[in-house]
Formats: C-alpha cells, structure tokens, sequence
C-alpha cells in the first residue's frame, strides 16, 4: 500500500514515515527545502514533486502546519485517485474538515485526526489518538485507520470537529498559554532557573520541565495552536480574569474569600484524591529512578537515551541531582538524567546479545549410552544467562556415542570461565571429554 506524507520531513511527518514503513507501506515523503535527506536517512522515498506522485497513492496524510493546511487540501484533494483516502495531522480540526468537505472528490474518502503527542514518543501504546470522521465520507476506510490504531494500543476517541476545537482550547489553548507564560514571567523576573533547582520540591521539578518541555518546541506551532483556535481568546479573557481576582485577595489579605473560591475550584474539579495519588506516583516514579541510578555507583547499567533511542552501557560513575556519568569503554560520558530511562534486566540483556559479537567454543564429549544429546543440550542451554548451546554434531564411536556442543558466548562474559565450567557440568551428567 502507497502512502505519501505531505510536510513528511518535519518531525511529525518523520515520526509517521518510521510508523508506516514498519508497518509494510511504501512511504513517500515531500517538503519544503527538497530535503530528500530526511528520506534517505528514513529509508524511504522522497519527492520534489507531489502532484505526480499524489494520484498513485492508496493514502495521503497532510502533516502542514495549522495555517496552510486548507489550502494545502485545497491543491491536493482533485488530484486523488478513486478510492483513496486523504488524512490530515494538524491540531485544530474544524477548518480542515471544512476544506476537505469541499475540496475531496465523492470518490475519495477523507479523516480529519489528531495524535496528541509528540514526535519524542517511542511508540503509539496509550496515546490518544483523536478521529473526526465525516458521516458517508470515510465508510471504506476508517476500520482499516481505527483497527491499525488499535493493534498498537492506542487510546482513541471518536468526536465531532466542533467538539474536538471545544476540547483542545483548554486542553491545549489554556495549558500551553500557562506554561508559556510562566516561562515568560521568569525572564522578565531575570529568575535563576537552574539555581533553582538546588531547593527544588518534586511538584516544582516536574512543574518546570513540562514548562520547559513546552519553550523547548517549535514556537511557530504553539502560535498557531494559540491563534488558530476562535475559541481559545475567551479562555484567555477567562484565565487573565481569574489571575487577576486572585491577586485581588491576595493582596488585600482575604484569606477566607481565597480558601472558599479556591474549594470551590476544587469541588468542580472532582476527584481531587485520584488526582493527588497519581501525582504521587509520577513524583515517586522519579524519585525511585534517582535513587537506583545512585545505588548503581560502581556497577554496571544500560541507559537508554529517549530523544535519540541510542543505549549506553557502562559503569556508573558519578550521578548528581541532574545528571549521571558513565563509563563507557575507554570513555567517560555524562548524561542528562531527565534524558534517559534505565533498562531492565532483560532489556539490557537483549542489547548486549543484538550487539555483542559472540565468542563460539566448542565441547566434544562421550555421551553414557543411555543418555540424548538434546536433553543435555538443553540443560546446558539454560544453566547460564548470556550462553546458548546448540548440538552440531553427533557420531557413533567406537569407543561409544559422542556429541558435539557449540557454545555461544555472549561477548561481555568471560569465555574461558565458562567453558571450564560447562567442561565441570558435562562431566557431572557422566560425559568424558574427548581429547
């Protein structure tokens, strides 16, 4: 199946052409710039020239920023083959539903979505995924959409245009204006924000890296977010408002007023206990990780790197508040701790197996005649993390059946030792080693 990205070297176009090339599809991109590299890099195909390519694909996905993505509809929807199906990515959902009502053929299918995430996001599995289906305008291919969604575990919500425009305008009109400003507020304080750090509580550390995760991205989209949305310029008025009548109270010292309105917040919120134990356990979950990274000083850990997906393995060294050190080889490399997730046991057993060239021995020996080479192949197989043992060869002798075992070591762990040891065991099942 053919799919083309509009806007696919952006950062979300690419997070989709990874998605889908995995998937099996054959994947195009365009762009602005040419940057046929991003492709390449993806390995994918690239195209100067969209409006050849758009009217042999089976799917096309808009992935433009909020301003242009109308008119982007606009020139591509008359160029799609029958029983196509045109997507779009973008934040807001009304306008572009409405040029796709207009400017999508009858035979070709349209879907207006929504993946509230970013591109930094490993994997699809319980994020939202918002679908705007128009009714009798997405009848062929939306199970085809929604179950792909679903076999990755994604959490998907079916709602109208106008509902979804409503929705986001506090859930991300509102939020991302907070956190900006609070950014903001903090320049125009000159505040140390690093230095304030070193008296930080875990709610306040948390707090200032969603406002710096938000002042980190691409500010032309949190603009558009902001100025694209009608509905979010009453949600301003509203929040300045508020702010304000807080301030009001505070300054005048109105310690009841303030108590009753902010239970009044409070009762309308609702749930305020799950929202508290659940606050507890992303703080918990941080704690906990510093904490293990800090008794991990002089051994050995896998960290994997969230942005770049590379892993690092090594000695732990040092780990301070912000980051850790490790040893890696001959080197020392110091990692942000806001960047990274430990890997489990296994995980970090899988990487060195996927990584680590393997050191082969080879065990010959004369089995008891009652005894099968694959039972004691697999015995052995299970009796060291890291070692696979396979049977590559068995030979009646006349001195009596022998079997051959080849063992596979992993590349980290000490060859010789091993070997000794499987000698040991063998010996023990009452084999005799061939010499």
């Amino acid at each position: 199946m053919k799919i083309l990205i509009i806007g696919g070297t952006g950062e979300m176009g690419q997070w989709f052409a990874n998605f889908f090339k995995k998937r099996g599809y054959e994947v195009w991109l365009s762009g602005r710039g040419g940057k046929s590299e991003v492709a390449e890099r993806l390995g994918v195909h690239f195209t100067a020239e969209p409006d050849i390519v758009i009217p042999t694909c089976d799917i096309v996905i808009i992935s433009v920023p909020i301003n242009i993505t109308p008119t982007i509809i606009a020139q591509t929807a008359p160029k799609m083959k029958k029983g196509s199906l045109l997507m779009d990515l973008t934040s807001l959902k009304k306008k572009p539903v409405e040029a796709m009502k207009k400017y999508v053929p009858e035979n070709v299918e349209f879907l207006g979505t929504h993946p509230m995430f970013g591109p930094s996001i490993p994997s699809l599995q319980g994020q939202t995924f918002i679908l705007t289906p128009v009714e009798g305008r997405c009848d062929q291919w939306f199970d085809h959409i929604f179950n792909l969604l679903s076999e990755e575990e994604a959490s998907i919500e079916v709602i109208t245009p106008d509902e979804h425009d409503h929705f986001v305008s506090i859930v991300q009109g509102l939020t991302h204006f907070a956190y900006i400003t609070i950014g903001a507020t903090m320049q125009k304080l000159d505040f140390d924000v690093k230095g304030s750090r070193r008296f930080m509580s875990p709610v306040y550390d948390i707090m200032l890296d969603f406002v710096g995760r938000i002042l980190g991205q691409n500010p032309e989209l949190y603009a558009l977010i902001q100025m694209e949305n009608p509905e979010v310029i009453r949600v301003h008025d509203i929040f300045i408002e508020q702010c304000r009548h807080f301030s009001s109270m505070v300054r005048s010292h109105d310690t009841g007023q303030f108590c009753e309105e902010m239970k009044a917040a409070a009762l309308h919120f609702g749930d305020t206990a799950s929202a508290l134990r659940r606050s507890d356990k992303l703080i918990n979950s941080k704690v906990a990780e510093f904490e293990e990274l800090v008794h991990s000083t002089g051994h050995e850990k896998g960290l994997l790197h969230i942005y770049s997906r590379k892993t690092h393995v090594g000695i732990v060294k040092r780990v301070t508040s912000n980051n850790v050190t490790l040893k890696e080889g001959k080197k020392e490399l110091q990692l942000k701790i806001g960047n990274i997730r430990i890997l489990s046991a296994d995980e970090l057993n899988h990487w060195k197996e996927n990584k680590l060239k393997p050191i082969l021995r080879d065990i010959s020996v004369f089995v008891p005649q009652s005894a099968k080479p694959f039972t004691i192949q697999q015995i052995l197989d299970c009796r060291i993390e890291g070692v696979k043992v396979e049977t590559i060869d068995t030979y009646l002798h006349k001195k009596g059946p022998t079997a051959t075992f080849r063992l596979k070591i992993r590349g980290d762990l000490d060859a010789a030792e091993i070997h000794r040891e499987m000698e040991e065991l063998l010996e023990g099942m009452g084999c005799t080693l061939r010499k």
